[in-house]
């Protein structure tokens, strides 16, 4: 899904210093800056996680969120539509790189060809000093992540998703994630790669819940 667009005329002149400082990061510049702090893009690290915190199982313990049924994909599908811009590190990007070509396979689900299409609508940045290139509608950032990080929720009119627990540790420490969701399903998986990466410690407060299909449950948090 492209950048949505709120720059109007009496905004122009402020406008186009923002979308010269967008072409720099190598974006399509479509949204504004500073010019009202009500539209900065918010911050939201996402995940699929066990009961226990985990968001990948140890080596041969089978994972029930690898693969959700329909009616969750739908959920997801809606979630991604309305996503402004994916953010992602060099490992889960990768991963996700599958969805660039899926809906080429006549054998898919609709459900799954309809998340694949909107994934390829969605912008991304990815954050990796050692990628030489990016897929499509795709952009690398490397250097002073944190200055960048920072510009592109500045320049952002809506959601932004950040995608990697490493990622969101960085994120979370600079102050700029918004809400943390955990997507929990009803399996210990006993270790692991945990939602919330070690070394960063965060004081949280409850945003709500939600009960999902496939007994998951929707658990969201925000900075105290």
């Amino acid at each position: 899904m492209p950048f949505r667009t709120p720059v109007n005329d009496i905004l122009s002149v402020e406008a186009a210093g923002c979308i010269r400082r967008q072409s720099d990061l190598g974006l399509k510049p479509v949204v504004k800056c500073n010019l009202m702090e009500a539209l900065m893009g918010k911050m939201i690290y996402g995940l699929l996680t066990s009961l226990d915190g985990y968001i990948e199982a140890p080596e041969g313990v089978d994972s029930r969120w690898s693969g959700p049924d329909e009616e969750l994909h739908l959920y997801f599908n809606e979630m991604q539509r309305n996503l402004a811009l994916d953010i992602y590190g060099r490992r889960m990007y990768e991963v996700m790189r599958v969805w660039d070509t899926y809906d080429r396979d006549p054998s898919i689900k609709a459900f799954e060809r309809k998340f694949a299409q909107l994934w390829q609508q969605t912008p991304k940045v990815v954050v990796s000093t050692t990628l030489q290139e990016a897929g499509p509608n795709a952009r690398l950032v490397g250097g002073d992540v944190e200055a960048a990080a920072r510009a592109l929720k500045a320049q952002t009119d809506g959601d932004i998703s950040v995608c990697g627990a490493e990622l969101a540790a960085s994120f979370g420490r600079w102050g700029l994630i918004d809400e943390y969701q955990l997507f929990v399903y009803p399996s210990v998986v006993g270790g692991g790669k945990p939602y919330f990466a070690h070394g960063a410690p965060l004081n949280l407060k409850p945003l709500g819940t939600e009960r999902l299909p496939n007994d998951v449950v929707l658990l969201r948090y925000a900075p105290a």
